[in-house]
């Protein structure tokens, strides 16, 4: 497969802890230099962890709704933090930014995770009115152990087990942007090395005894036809995600019909500023317009 630029586009367009609406949490309300309204430290989850909390930047010229853009950080799933938001000019083209923090791997195991994400993205359209955000135009944005989150909230978008509580509110997403993440988590149950990995961690243990947990915990495992559009970009020279994780994927998404492009960053690690080159920007900012240009249904659980 050629190392320079891959774009694959499917022909068809996907149309487009449970929370109901509740009364608005204490905030910390702060004007920004730069056209934003920053609403810091929201619990997404009342009397949760601590780390079960999220910043909203708002922008302060238009009146919304404007589609939603969630970040999650990465970190090898045990670090990391919600204050490090890539996105957060986006939110000067248009857009409302939310970052979230998650528990943990040392807080709790997976799918703790992914159950922290499933939440805030509920907890947001709960309160859509509230901080002008279109309920119905969400993409997932995340790097590494983000990355693979965000994967995992597009091809898992219907894993009702992972929201416990009544479904109020949905947890799917319109679209995905996964900076190289790991798609498949099952090697930790073959390869001796990655017994004192983060992904092992992650799942609380490695060899065959974790195979289930493993192919649970990776997105490529609920790969559908009905997945949302995904753009992914890696770096070939990444030596802490393999490049051929998401080159598995892309042809995982393409193979069910779901749009998706790869692009591949030739001699590039793991990540870095390459990442946000005008050219790649330029890429980000058509794949958000092509999706979010108009509203796609958010399906329930």
């Amino acid at each position: 497969m050629k190392r320079s630029l891959f774009l694959f586009l499917s022909a068809s367009l996907l149309a487009g802890f449970a929370f109901a609406q509740q009364p608005p949490p204490p905030e910390t309300l702060l004007p920004h230099p730069t056209g934003l309204t920053v609403f810091k430290d929201l619990a997404y989850v009342p009397g949760g962890h601590d780390r079960q909390k999220l910043d909203i930047y708002v922008p302060t010229e238009g009146s919304g709704p404007f589609p939603l853009i969630v970040w999650i950080h990465g970190g090898a799933w045990k670090q990391g933090s919600k204050d490090g938001c890539i996105p957060r000019p986006w939110s000067q083209k248009g857009y409302v930014v939310a970052s979230v923090n998650y528990r943990l791997s040392q807080d709790a195991k997976f799918p703790a995770q992914i159950e922290d994400c499933k939440a805030a993205i509920r907890w947001l359209r709960a309160h859509a009115a509230q901080y002008h955000i279109d309920r119905d135009r969400v993409i997932a944005w995340g790097d590494s152990a983000g990355g693979h989150l965000a994967a995992l909230l597009g091809t898992a978008g219907d894993a009702a087990n992972w929201e416990p509580g009544p479904p109020a509110e949905s947890s799917r997403v319109q679209g995905v942007i996964d900076w190289y993440g790991r798609a498949d988590l099952t090697r930790v149950c073959t390869d001796p090395a990655m017994a004192e990995h983060p992904v092992a961690d992650l799942l609380g243990g490695s060899g065959p005894r974790v195979l289930e947990i493993a192919r649970k915990a990776s997105p490529i495992t609920y790969v559908s036809k009905d997945d949302p559009p995904f753009l992914i970009m890696h770096g070939d020279a990444d030596n802490t995600v393999p490049f051929q994780q998401s080159e598995a994927f892309a042809d995982a998404l393409k193979g069910a019909g779901v749009p998706v492009m790869l692009i591949v960053l030739n001699g590039v690690g793991h990540g870095g500023q390459e990442f946000l080159k005008p050219d790649k920007v330029r890429i980000i900012d058509t794949f958000l317009r092509e999706y979010l240009s108009r509203p796609r249904v958010a399906k329930s659980p």
